[in-house]
């Protein structure tokens, strides 16, 4: 039985969850859920024992000196709550973590627990993956779920994916069999810049949760950082004509693609979202933790450069599953 004293009610709970590792590509799904917990100011209410989940030599722990004291800080999942103002307060239960090195059926049960004794009516978990789409073009989010009667409701993919998986599409399926409403949103990041940070695929994350869940995130300094990322990355891809070339096949596939797309129902949804940035009335809020891991492919400068230097990637067969079934890369990867 899980006892969680301190919490109070709470108004209309949903669960947003976000885990490092194989489905947080350029650490773009661990970053959204910390841009909430710091701008909404929470503090962490529960951590899940890490002797449970981790592999300590996969998932080091960090020395670091307090005070003059030295501590240790183990890798495991914590648990906050968020309460967001505005004309119909909700609160948001935010899960930030790693992806469990083993035993990840009692780990998803462990959540479930917290999300049932929290009364949560809804459960969204955030992921990124590689895919074919140019960084100069706005960030694709599908939004999956495994209940077609909830793909009717919110407008989602009802998904079909069979194949290698993550905790991501193993915590939405471990809610589907208990009963709990569960969806998966899914940035694509471009796999020739797939390092972290991508600020531009967290800010597009954030944006499609709004919609969801119909409440204005506090976007910070997220835009100016992800503007600032795009020319980054547009300078260096400019500095290498193997790369210009390769992104404007992309945006050339993109745009084709895309062209239907240019419907009244997108632009009433992006007219929908400036009005509510118009609303300038005061958010509310609490939570905590930190971001990890995601794909890579070639890199020819340091990490902490803007956006990366990349070559387009070469013929290899990557394994890894995205929301519609297609493959990505083995680290960065996604699924339902």
């Amino acid at each position: 039985m899980i006892e969680l004293e301190g919490v109070p009610e709470l108004i209309d709970p949903v669960m947003v969850a976000a885990f490092e590792g194989w489905n947080d590509a350029g650490d773009a799904a661990s970053t959204a859920v910390a841009h909430l917990e710091r701008e909404w100011k929470g503090e962490v209410f529960a951590a899940l024992d890490a002797e449970d989940y981790y592999d300590f030599q996969v998932n080091r722990p960090t020395v670091f000196m307090d005070g003059g004291v030295r501590k240790i800080t183990w890798p495991t999942t914590r648990l906050s709550v968020v309460r967001v103002g505005g004309e119909k307060p909700r609160d948001l239960v935010l899960v930030r973590g790693i992806e469990p090195s083993m035993r990840w059926r009692s780990f998803c049960n462990e959540l479930l627990g917290f999300a049932h004794e929290l009364g949560v009516e809804l459960v969204v978990v955030l992921g990124a993956l590689l895919g074919d789409t140019p960084h100069t073009r706005p960030v694709p989010v599908s939004g999956v779920t495994s209940d077609p009667d909830l793909a009717r409701r919110m407008d989602l993919e009802e998904t079909k994916y069979e194949g290698p998986t993550g905790i991501v599409g193993v915590l939405q399926e471990a809610c589907t069999h208990a009963g709990v409403p569960a969806v998966s949103l899914w940035a694509a990041v471009p796999h020739y810049v797939s390092q972290p940070p991508n600020p531009k695929a967290t800010l597009a994350l954030l944006n499609r949760l709004e919609d969801l869940l119909d409440l204005r995130i506090p976007q910070g300094e997220l835009p100016e950082d992800a503007r600032a990322w795009q020319v980054g990355v547009d300078q260096l891809a400019a500095e290498d004509s193997e790369v210009a070339e390769y992104v404007q096949t992309l945006e050339e596939a993109r745009d084709t693609a895309e062209l239907p797309e240019a419907s009244g129902e997108a632009i009433a949804r992006e007219f929908e979202r400036y009005l509510r940035r118009r609303d300038v009335g005061p958010p509310g809020g609490h939570a905590t933790a930190d971001g990890g891991e995601g794909g890579s492919f070639r890199r020819d400068t340091p990490r902490d450069a803007p956006g990366g230097r990349a070559r387009p990637p070469r013929p290899a067969k990557p394994d890894t599953e995205t929301p519609d079934g297609a493959e990505g890369d083995d680290e960065g990867g996604s699924e339902d």
